[in-house]
């Protein structure tokens, strides 16, 4: 009967029209983060796909060639330039380019006849390849085979160019992968022939790469003066299409391999948009958070003598305190379930034109969870005010 009472003579100066006018700056906010959270979350599944053009960055840099001539120290890397590169913010990690300083000449034999072309190999640190095939590594003496890893787009020029031109038959990646191949290794006044096999295709690196044990050992054994010093970079970026990174290598003069920079570019708008996005959302959320204070501390004010006439009665700042905070607990729940709507309707429109693209929406779970969890942080913000002020006016 107590708590009709002071429910009673509580509501008659409550505004409505304040109440409301927070709930909705209040949904409008928790609307544009959490919606903005999904579609983030939504666009960036792709980072998984190593074909798509926000995937985890890599960057791979050289020296400019000048002029005509033979291999030249000024291309390559000196381990301090290497040091200063690993040294910056936006790198997370820096790989070496190591190249087979001996001859290698591939042979293809079937049906009694064979072809054959000389190459170039390359190894790199397993850390920054996209692919992790069964098979590979190396031990020599006593591995069956030398796995190789070749760039897609070497596949893609046979099959679209030279296959066509010639009239040869193309070959999807599952066929190459079975055809054995012999490797000539020549240098330093010695021959060998050893089997390889081509194990997996890369969409990141631009080249023929064996793992590094290999090309350790054949650079000892074929070559007596193997380069002590790489020609080529690869760093793995702090984040895709970091300015900072785009401003040294500039600064530099390096050049980098492909088309990564645009694609790096639009990752990195993509990230810088839906973060101005989420900020706005937070700021009128803070904003709407604010506006329920002044709307609390006015209607305070209004029942001023009442609620120092429940005092006189006996009655305690917590007593009068729980409609309040009923109030704000029913409004804000309301407010998060209204803002998860909104956010999931906006999920199931661009779903569809994410789906022709080839990107899957993510689980609305997690945005969900963040949204119940900045709720929960502005109640307690609000409870916690609403206490504050009402101790204030019975003691105050």
């Amino acid at each position: 009967m107590s708590k009709n009472i002071v429910w009673r003579l509580l509501r008659r100066n409550i505004s409505v029209g304040q109440i409301a006018g927070y709930a909705l700056a209040n949904l409008v906010g928790l609307a544009i983060v959490l919606t903005a959270i999904q579609f983030y979350r939504d666009v960036t599944t792709v980072w998984e796909d190593e074909d798509s053009f926000i995937s985890e960055d890599y960057v791979i840099i050289s020296k400019k060639v000048s002029g005509v001539g033979g291999a030249s120290a000024s291309t390559r890397f000196g381990s301090d330039e290497i040091a200063d590169i690993a040294s910056q913010p936006w790198a997370r990690k820096v790989g070496s380019f190591n190249s087979a300083a001996f001859n290698v000449y591939a042979k293809v034999s079937f049906g009694g006849s064979s072809i054959g072309s000389d190459l170039f190999l390359e190894s790199i640190p397993d850390d920054f390849f996209d692919v992790s095939p069964e098979g590979w590594g190396y031990e020599p003496g006593r591995s069956d085979y030398v796995p190789i890893i070749l760039s897609k787009d070497y596949l893609s020029l046979y099959n679209f160019g030279f296959a066509n031109s010639r009239g040869m038959p193309q070959v999807s990646e599952d066929v190459i992968s079975m055809v054995p191949l012999q490797l000539s290794l020549s240098g330093n006044g010695r021959q060998e022939w050893v089997d390889a096999r081509i194990v997996g295709f890369s969409s990141r690196l631009n080249t023929i790469a064996v793992p590094e044990e290999f090309m350790d050992w054949a650079n000892s054994r074929f070559s007596s003066s193997a380069p002590s010093t790489p020609s080529r970079l690869i760093v793995m970026l702090d984040k895709p299409g970091s300015p900072e990174a785009e401003s040294y290598l500039e600064s530099h003069g390096y050049e980098t391999a492909g088309d990564r920079g645009s694609n790096s570019k639009a990752a990195y708008f993509l990230s810088l948009v839906t973060s101005v996005v989420i900020a706005v959302g937070l700021i009128i959320s803070i904003l709407a958070f604010f506006i329920l204070l002044l709307s609390i501390y006015l209607l305070l004010q209004k029942n001023r003598e009442k609620i120092r006439e429940l005092m006189l009665l006996g009655y305690s700042p917590a007593q009068v305190s729980r409609h309040y905070h009923l109030i704000i607990i029913c409004v804000n729940a309301a407010v998060l379930i209204c803002a998860v709507a909104v956010m999931l309707a906006g999920s199931a429109y661009w779903r569809t034109p994410l789906s022709a693209l080839g990107v899957d929406a993510t689980s609305p779970w997690p945005t969900i969870i963040v949204g119940l969890l900045l709720t929960l942080l502005v109640t307690a913000g609000n409870l916690a005010a609403i206490t504050r002020t009402i101790r204030k006016s019975f003691f105050g």
